[in-house]
């Protein structure tokens, strides 16, 4: 019952990451699930990969509806989102390709590492916190940069949210745009690395109710949470300043960060 009780208030929490910051799912989830499935020692050895793969099928579902919502607000702008989907896509392939075939060790330190050089390059770099004149991304951003994203986003089941943000936000789009952003860019990695998961996982998960390395039950439980935790994010929570929404989502990020190192 407690376990429920957790898995419910991190998909409780995952619906309103998605809607304020972008976060489809991975940042909330992977640290929770990962945590709890280390207690069952049947389940143990494949920790990390259940976590990340429930995690993506997750946000199949809130980065979806939340992008729908953005559209139906007219909150979705094509000259973001055009030139990094199709590379976010290629990149999602490579991604979940690679997370398939490496331990559960690596998985957990690339993950670590990469949260903590997206810390850095957030507090470090110009223009996070600080907002210029909007421009366009170059070719070789969107190109390279895209398919980066999708690689790592779908190897560490984390949307790419957390360098999409940061990207779009150097090239000084406001907060709330770099959000409406983020979700739609993270549905390329969702389908792709849930796909992926579920046929690269198939029958090594030595218990029931498994897609893959999808958990199903824990998959259900986080949709219908995270599906009130949008409503409730949208209809309660007020509308936060550009630069302490910046400010808030570096701090949800070492929340994260301290959750899965320890």
């Amino acid at each position: 019952m407690n376990e429920l009780l957790i898995i419910g208030l991190a998909g409780f929490a995952t619906g309103i990451t998605t809607v304020q910051f972008g976060f489809g799912g991975g940042f909330v989830v992977v640290p929770f699930v990962y945590q709890l499935l280390l207690q069952q020692p049947l389940l143990a050895a494949q920790a990390i990969h259940i976590a990340v793969a429930t995690s993506t099928a997750v946000m199949i579902f809130n980065a979806g509806w939340a992008s729908y919502q953005n559209w139906r607000a007219g909150k979705l702008h094509t000259d973001i989102l055009l030139p990094l989907i199709g590379f976010i896509a290629l990149g999602a392939v490579m991604g979940s390709w690679l997370a398939g075939v490496m331990s559960d060790t690596w998985v957990r330190r690339l993950f670590m590492v990469y949260m903590t050089v997206t810390i850095a390059d957030c507090l470090l770099r110009k223009g996070f916190f600080t907002r210029a004149a909007p421009r366009r991304l170059s070719r070789m951003t969107a190109s390279a940069g895209g398919t980066m994203i999708g690689v790592i986003a779908a190897m560490l089941g984390v949307g790419g949210s957390v360098m999409t943000v940061p990207l779009l936000r150097r090239h000084g789009y406001a907060m709330r745009d770099c959000v409406s952003a983020a979700n739609p860019l993270s549905l390329p990695v969702a389908i792709l690395g849930a796909t992926t998961y579920a046929i690269s996982g198939w029958q090594q998960i030595p218990a029931s109710g498994y897609l893959g390395f999808i958990s199903l039950k824990i998959l259900l439980l986080l949709v219908v949470a995270g599906f009130l935790g949008i409503l409730f994010a949208r209809r309660c929570i007020p509308t936060v300043p550009d630069v302490w929404h910046a400010r808030i989502y570096v701090l949800l990020l070492c929340m994260v960060l301290v959750a899965i190192a320890v």
